[in-house]
């Protein structure tokens, strides 16, 4: 599981400067959900090979009672409650305040790691910026500058190094094994995801059990079905009582952002009774660029009119035009109709995201997509495409070698992706397509 870490403190701390620092870009895989304030930010990050997830959140007022900052506060407690690390942000120029003081009373009672981040202190001494706040009593301070990038790397490499000394050690050493296909069951809550595990479970009549090497609500699900061995991630967070399994129907960004991350294939649940919103369409947007594999499942289709039907089919093909790619299957996880039929896309968007293509036959597929149809000029040179291999799998990469691709466009592109998918029948998963000009390294010297 990918550490996660919350940035707290008072407004005009540097926040948002340190949590843009961190990804690198605000855009990058950030998830900004309605029902979720403005100034509540998930993202992802990297040092080196060590990702994680970080939380940026509103100006905290930790006893406000009511108003924006009261909204404002509830999503600061959230996200604090999410994380194994929170990052406590002060302001060195400004010095120690009383709102500081409070928010330490707060943090204090959480029972979560806590950094204290001195920010603002460039060109400043250690000694000088950090006295103050070692009234605070939360031992050493970090010193920083979020907007020069001073001593940012230390910082996070420290939070990772703590987050993973907070799990049990046992999360690293007791690795399960193989259990088939990984399955994240992703949605906004009450569209059914937890009937759909209890009919899944229930049908086969297998003993569901938490899964070692896994943190607080998030619990793996392995069932069989059809011969076949699989795991379900839920991102809602199930407890077991006996062979009953009930969810707590709260929606996690973490936990949905981490469950795509670990699954194989991730299946869209969305309410066939309820319109699509813009929550669908981020939550899908993410799993586009993460590059899993994908099943849309239209849950609770049983009991609607025919013209409703119609209704909610045109809402999806609008609204996730993107996700043409992936099968959509309509179900009823309460009734368990069109439950085989999901589970028949689930093992096809699973093929095809780990099909091995062999060069020749990629080749093969290049040359009869030119000759159907060429690539634009680019300045009086066309691009010369001249074979292509496998980069790459879950996703599929294609790897296109050949001149003056810079000259290939988007359009193009999309049209190449479209005929290595009908040629190679790849259903369900993201194709991305790679273009590298230069001299062919199998091509015989002179």
């Amino acid at each position: 599981m990918k550490p996660v870490i919350a940035l707290v403190g008072r407004p005009n701390v540097g926040k948002s400067t340190l949590f843009n620092r961190m990804t690198r870009s605000r855009d990058a895989l950030v998830a900004d959900l309605p029902g979720l304030t403005r100034d509540r930010h998930y993202g992802e990050g990297r040092i080196g090979e060590r990702p994680f997830l970080v939380i940026d959140t509103g100006g905290f007022e930790p006893v406000a009672k009511e108003g924006i900052m009261h909204e404002m506060a509830l999503q600061t407690k959230q996200a604090v409650a999410e994380a194994d690390i929170v990052m406590f942000i002060v302001d060195g120029r400004q010095g120690l305040t009383p709102h500081d003081k409070t928010i330490t009373d707060f943090l204090r009672k959480q029972g979560r790691k806590v950094m204290l981040v001195v920010n603002k202190s460039e060109g400043m001494k250690y000694t000088s910026v950090t006295a103050e706040f070692y009234e605070l009593g939360m031992g050493d301070p970090y010193v920083i500058s979020a907007a020069h990038g001073d001593g940012v790397l230390d910082l996070v490499n420290e939070a990772i190094d703590e987050a993973h000394q907070q799990r049990p050690q046992e999360e690293e050493e007791l690795e399960p094994a193989d259990h088939g296909i990984k399955i994240a069951l992703v949605g906004r809550p009450n569209v059914g995801k937890s009937t759909l595990i209890n009919t899944l479970v229930g049908e086969q009549r297998v003993i569901a059990f938490d899964m070692p090497g896994t943190t607080r609500d998030s619990i793996e699900v392995p069932f069989e079905k059809g011969g076949k061995t699989y795991t379900l991630i839920d991102t809602a967070g199930i407890r077991r009582r006996g062979k009953v399994f009930e969810a707590i129907e709260k929606f996690s960004v973490v936990k949905t952002l981490q469950s795509i991350s670990e699954a194989n294939v991730v299946v869209l649940m969305l309410d066939a009774q309820q319109d699509i919103s813009e929550q669908d369409a981020h939550i899908a947007g993410f799993i586009l660029e993460s590059g899993r594999a994908l099943v849309v499942a239209v849950n609770k289709w049983d009991g609607l009119q025919s013209d409703q039907r119609d209704q909610i089919k045109n809402d999806i093909d609008r609204k996730l035009d993107f996700l043409g790619f992936a099968e959509m299957k309509f179900i009823s996880a309460l009734k368990g109709t069109g439950i085989n039929h999901l589970m028949k896309a689930i093992d096809t968007a699973y093929a095809a995201a780990t099909a091995k293509l062999s060069t020749p036959r990629l080749t093969r597929a290049l040359q009869e997509a030119v000759e159907k149809q060429e690539p634009k000029r680019k300045g009086g040179t066309r691009p010369k495409m001249r074979y292509a291999h496998q980069g790459g799998q879950n996703p599929p990469i294609i790897v296109i070698h050949g001149n003056a691709l810079d000259g290939i466009t988007e359009p193009y592109k999309r049209y190449l992706e479209k005929h290595f998918r009908d040629t190679f029948d790849l259903i369900g998963t993201p194709l991305r397509i790679e273009l590298k000009s230069g001299k062919n390294p199998f091509a015989k010297e002179s």
